[in-house]
């Protein structure tokens, strides 16, 4: 029987690039080493199958460096924050490359005072933070004191234009709402009105998406008679009622698009009103609200990126951010998908 020569701390250094001693400063914590030279070493000592698995999986959990990642969103009750809430906090807890620990507020109103303090405040507690926010100076001076402070802050579902900002996590607005006029112009019945509801003028992600749509419908379906914008505050009542309204205003409404939440609101507004089906119907985000929409036949398509992809991105980069010591810029834009009853 042929028996293998056991993995020698001679092999590891081979294999990292290092000396013998480097190796066994790291292996045995003998002595502090660079970040970087620790990770070569561990990293050749388990392709080299180098005997003590155990104690090398607890060594690699020590040299990872331990930090606190802050997420500030909005509404807790809402499916939509709960659903970010839990991927980002398994893709934190899931890092191998620091032991971070996630720290979670939520603001229940879009008040850009509230939102600033709260953002000040979770900035002095974490080491990197990912924040849902509107647009607004107070929000973005306390991002900018936060950058000062080697904070890394990042933006979730919706940018914003802080200078100190380290980057935007999420869709492309423009291109999703391009899309959803392309969409538009080739599923909404010939001749009637298209009607637009936006949730925010705050939230610079739905005016991009508003951008979007309305150049694309000027493109592809010149026209067509797009009605102005009816704003609601991001609020699924308030939703309800705006839907209520638009279909008021015009018996001859061939479509609307949604950008923002509160799909269950226009819903109900489009099955009470007799017309579901009848009126192409566009938003934006899945939930079990949207799904529902798709499966009765109310809405059409609905626009959508991942949760799951937006939190390994950001806590990618915040890890990063953290190793480092400096912002790390994040990825392109996130891809988006289309859903209709078909491929829910």
């Amino acid at each position: 029987m042929v028996r293998h020569r056991r993995t020698t701390l001679e092999d590891v250094a081979r294999a990292a690039g290092v000396g013998v001693a480097t190796v066994d400063r790291v292996l045995n914590a003998r002595a502090r080493v660079a970040p970087e030279t620790a990770a070569q070493v561990m990293a050749a000592a388990e392709a080299t199958g180098y005997h003590g698995k155990a104690i090398l999986k607890r060594r690699i959990a020590e040299l990872a460096p331990a930090c606190r990642f802050g997420f500030l969103l909005q509404k807790e009750g809402k499916w939509v924050y709960q659903r970010l809430a839990e991927q980002l906090r398994n893709a934190t807890l899931a890092r191998k490359d620091v032991r971070a620990d996630p720290l979670f507020s939520f603001v229940g109103s879009l008040s850009a005072d509230r939102l600033a303090e709260e953002i000040t405040r979770l900035g002095s507690e974490v080491d990197a933070l990912a924040i849902v926010s509107v647009e607004h100076p107070a929000v973005n001076a306390a991002v900018d004191e936060c950058a000062s402070r080697g904070v890394a802050v990042y933006a979730l579902l919706s940018p914003i234009s802080a200078k100190g900002l380290a980057g935007y996590i999420g869709m492309d607005g423009l291109q999703a709402g391009r899309t959803a006029g392309w969409a538009m112009s080739r599923l909404a019945r010939p001749g009637g009105d298209i009607g637009v509801l936006l949730g925010s003028q705050r939230y610079l992600g739905q005016l991009a998406n508003e951008r979007g749509f309305r150049d694309a419908m000027s493109r592809y379906a010149p026209d067509r008679v797009l009605r102005e914008s009816l704003i609601y505050l991001d609020d699924e009542a308030v939703a309800l009622e705006a839907a209520q309204e638009l279909l008021a205003r015009s018996g001859d409404l061939a479509g609307i698009y949604h950008s923002g939440g509160g799909v269950g609101g226009v819903a109900q507004a489009l099955e009470a009103s007799g017309r579901a089906g009848e009126i192409t119907y566009i938003c934006h985000s899945r939930s079990p609200e949207s799904e529902a929409a798709l499966r009765s036949g109310v809405a059409d398509i609905v626009i959508s990126g991942s949760f799951s992809q937006m939190a390994q991105n950001v806590t990618a980069c915040m890890a990063q951010s953290v190793s480092v010591g400096r912002p790390v810029p994040p990825p392109k834009p996130e891809r988006f998908e289309l859903l209709t009853t078909e491929n829910l």
